[in-house]
């Protein structure tokens, strides 16, 4: 027997425990992903904050408005489009809103930010920004587990299938 043909039965049974291993971390890391799957998994978007009418008054009386959220999430990428309807001018952060006027703020960079805010009585708004999960991440995640799952998978068929030598058969050459 020749030094290669010794060891094409391991060759073999790596290479189908390869394939094997990475459909089976694929179908995990999918299905991990569509159970766990999130509303910012998703590709940017413009989304509008309407401040109505009546607002500042309401600031200044301590309360809340009832359309404007204590709390954003976002995906990079994302813009934010703060729509003015209060007869007052608003702030929020960077963005300068005047009366009727709609103002943007791209959030570019993942982040929690807490900016201040002309139109929350407590006089901040917290804006959470997020990379997204995008294929590339979920390709990456499937690329990083396939290796020690192919390890692990082919030493333990070795010990629960060993390779069997092959029989001489008779009149063959020792």
């Amino acid at each position: 027997m020749k030094g290669n043909e010794r060891f094409a039965p391991y060759v073999t049974r790596l290479l189908v425990i390869t394939l094997v291993s990475l459909l089976g971390v694929v179908a995990v890391n999918e299905g991990a992903y569509l159970f766990q799957k999130e509303d910012t998994d998703r590709a940017p978007k413009s989304i509008q904050l309407v401040i109505p009418a009546g607002t500042s008054e309401r600031v200044a009386a301590g309360e809340p408005s009832p359309t404007i959220p204590e709390k954003m999430v976002f995906v990079t990428g994302d813009v934010l489009e703060v729509v003015n309807q209060d007869g007052a001018a608003h702030q929020l952060g960077p963005v300068w809103v005047p009366p009727g006027a709609t103002g943007r703020l791209d959030l570019g960079e993942a982040n929690k930010y807490s900016y201040t805010c002309s139109f929350s009585p407590d006089r901040f708004l917290g804006l959470d920004v997020r990379a997204p999960t995008t294929l590339g991440t979920r390709i990456a995640g499937a690329m990083i587990a396939t290796p020690p799952t192919v390890a692990f998978l082919f030493l333990y068929s070795l010990l629960v299938f060993p390779v069997k030598p092959e029989q001489k058969k008779v009149g063959e050459p020792a």
